[in-house]
């Protein structure tokens, strides 16, 4: 079973001489932007065993040149993968830790609250419990401090470092918000080992990453002057959630706004990504500005709508002048002229749209992005939450149905964990009112009922619901995702509750994907032997959901590629819940109208338990169908600014191609 497919969904075919280039004259034109030493990837997996060669490397130098080494290590969960291949590089006898000291580089702190997780304890677990490393030669800070004492303890810590020779390595993970241990937005490059509170990023990453009940506002952190004095400093970014902040951090000027943008300074540091992370850097996402390029079509599409955006202008009106005002002049000397390449590029943009989804029956479907044939289509759209379908792609959604496909809707998850408990307790009340007033109140319910008041009543932060609680709630996600599909058209028979197994641990840290989940996906897919399916593309999905459902749709797909029904199958991936895709990607881009799009609004304002008191909006104050109407505007936007059709909004998909 292969349970990690979406990790190698490759939207670019990036040459590799962009990210790892052989000669260094080469090199120093590519990374000519770049203000930190970077080593990209191919994957997180090779990243991780680089990494761990690189650690082991500094270890024998330090302790062959002074008899020991000296580590401050993070506990982020991408470490976690770098440090199995040191527990490995261990029992090979390949690096010896009986010389290294351990410095914690963060730690939780809640002034004496019990519920706070300890990255200590995950250092220990993922690391130090599993090496040869001496419990003498572990240091971590005292979180039995009283708040009064805090600073003393920092300076004490700071002392025991300095005491040992300093850092020679730091081994840490950039955060979302360009964070570099617990050193939040505004840190100073000056700042020193303190108490720092926590932004609200980390303190969710807390929760999932220590296991914690409740997310701690407050942490200790080495500061970022500790940082830049170590030897060597190896940052680490998996992830295109992650290339917004990698480019900021590489390429802009420093800020402390991004803190990490600080280690420009370094003369020894690296920031180790992989390519989903370095996406948005120069050389991978604009290569024609530093250096000649590998035109493919994709490539050449990208570099059109950019020449666009930088002059103001649609693409039939780009001239010969502002290519080569803009370092595009390759194309020119490629198709001979402007008007060749805007013509091209202008009729693949043009191609990508329809207003047929599923295809349209009995037409030349020779630039059409969906074949005629058959029709009409079995269609299942999974949807990893009981909304992300009609958030996602509603309008799409709605068309299938009103073009007569046999569409199916499969929620992957229950969903339960982001009903509020104000939510919930409103049916219960309700339940209670109809009880005494149908003379329904049996003493069994009574006692139900009773049960989840008092549980409601004491449940403090944190705390996981009760079976029954969990269950009501996955019942309410059920009835309102029952009714939008109704809304929209989709038969009762054809929607189905998957309710898979990871999700259901109670807790946002959820399980990993298993051989259950996927044969769930399986048996769906082999019954209804699908001419279409539309899977969630939401690869930078900050909680991690779906990831694990579209990992679970393509693991699937995967055991089926060698049946003959799944010969005739096309894989549509949408986006929409955190982004959209760019339009250099777009293979399909559906249309809809200011009626479709109202139409879209209503059929999520069906689901509402996910509307101002849904647990999960994140800092985005806007609410999900408020995000997804302002994404799809804007892509309508897009695509009329190069010159093509004015649509009131589009929804857009890419293809997958199913690995072999």
């Amino acid at each position: 079973m292969k349970t990690n497919l979406s990790s190698q969904i490759k939207l670019d075919r990036i040459p590799k001489r962009y990210y790892s280039p052989k000669g260094e004259v080469e090199l120093a034109a590519l990374t000519r932007n770049e203000k930190i030493y970077t080593k990209i990837l191919e994957s997180s997996v090779e990243g991780a065993e680089y990494v761990a060669l690189e650690i082991v490397d500094v270890i024998n130098k330090y302790v062959a040149k002074s008899g020991r080494c000296i580590i401050a290590f993070g506990t982020g969960s991408i470490e976690a993968g770098i440090y199995s291949n040191l527990i490995k590089l261990n029992q090979k006898g390949e690096v010896d830790f009986s010389n290294v000291y351990a410095f914690n580089l963060t730690e939780l702190y809640a002034d004496g609250v019990l519920k706070t997780g300890s990255t200590i304890c995950k250092l220990k677990e993922i690391l130090l419990d599993k090496v040869n490393i001496p419990k003498d030669n572990i240091y971590t800070f005292d979180t039995s401090t009283g708040i009064a004492d805090v600073h003393e303890m920092c300076q004490y810590y700071e002392a025991t470092i300095d005491s040992l020779g300093g850092l020679d390595l730091v081994v840490c993970s950039l955060g979302e918000t360009g964070s570099i241990a617990f050193n939040e937005p505004g840190s100073q490059v000056s700042s020193h080992c303190r108490l720092i509170y926590l932004g609200n990023q980390s303190r969710h990453n807390a929760v999932s990453d220590y296991s914690c009940e409740v997310a701690p506002k407050t942490a200790f952190t080495l500061g970022l002057r500790n940082i830049n004095s170590a030897g060597r400093v190896i940052c680490i970014a998996w992830g295109e959630n992650y290339s917004d902040v990698v480019k900021k951090a590489i390429e802009n000027k420093m800020s402390d706004t991004v803190p990490a943008s600080f280690l420009q300074m370094h003369r020894h540091a690296k920031l180790v990504v992989d390519l989903p992370a370095a996406e948005k850097l120069t050389r991978i996402s604009h290569p024609w500005e530093v250096t000649s390029c590998d035109w493919d079509d994709k490539l050449i599409r990208r570099a059109i709508v950019w020449l666009c955006e930088l002059t103001g202008k649609p693409i039939l009106k780009l001239t010969n002048k502002d290519y080569n005002d803009n370092g595009l002049g390759e194309l020119l000397a490629l198709f001979g002229s402007a008007y060749n390449v805007n013509i091209k590029i202008f009729n693949d943009l043009q191609h990508t749209i329809t207003g047929w989804p599923g295809g349209k029956p009995n037409a030349d479907d020779t630039f059409r992005p969906e074949r005629a044939n058959p029709y009409p289509k079995r269609v299942i759209v999974f949807s990893p939450h009981p909304d992300d379908d009609v958030i996602s792609m509603g309008g799409t959604l709605k068309r299938l149905v009103v073009q007569n496909h046999d569409v199916h809707v499969a929620y992957q998850t229950s969903g339960n964990i982001a009903v509020g408990d104000e939510d919930m307790m409103r049916y219960i009340m309700v339940m209670d009112k109809l009880g005494s007033l149908f003379g329904i109140d049996t003493p069994s319910y009574k006692e139900k009922s009773d049960m989840i008041h008092a549980f409601i009543d004491k449940k403090n932060a944190g705390d996981v619901d009760s079976d029954d609680i969990r269950k009501l709630k996955g019942i309410i996600r059920q009835c309102e995702a029952s009714t939008a599909c109704n809304y929209i058209g989709v038969k009762k028979e054809n929607v189905h509750f998957c309710a898979l197994p990871f999700y259901e641990t109670g807790k946002i840290k959820k399980g990993d994907l298993s051989r259950a989940d996927v044969d769930i996906i399986k048996d769906l897919i082999q019954k209804v032997k699908p001419h279409q399916i539309f899977v969630a593309g939401d690869l930078a999905d900050p909680h991690g959901t779906h990831r694990v459902c579209t990992d679970a749709v393509l693991a699937a797909v995967d055991e089926c590629l060698d049946e003959d029904w799944m010969k005739d199958c096309r894989i549509w991936m949408y986006r929409g819940a955190w982004a959209e895709w760019e339009i250099d990607h777009i293979e399909m881009a559906v249309p809809i109208s200011p009626e479709e799009l109202r139409f879209k609004r209503n059929s999520i304002l069906k689901h509402q338990s996910q509307m101002e008191n849904a647990p999960f909006l994140g800092d985005d104050d806007r609410l999900f169908w408020q995000r997804a109407e302002e994404r799809n505007k804007a892509t309508a936007e897009l695509y009329a600014n190069l010159g093509l059709a004015s649509y009131e909004a589009i929804e857009a998909f890419v293809e997958y191609v199913p690995i072999k």
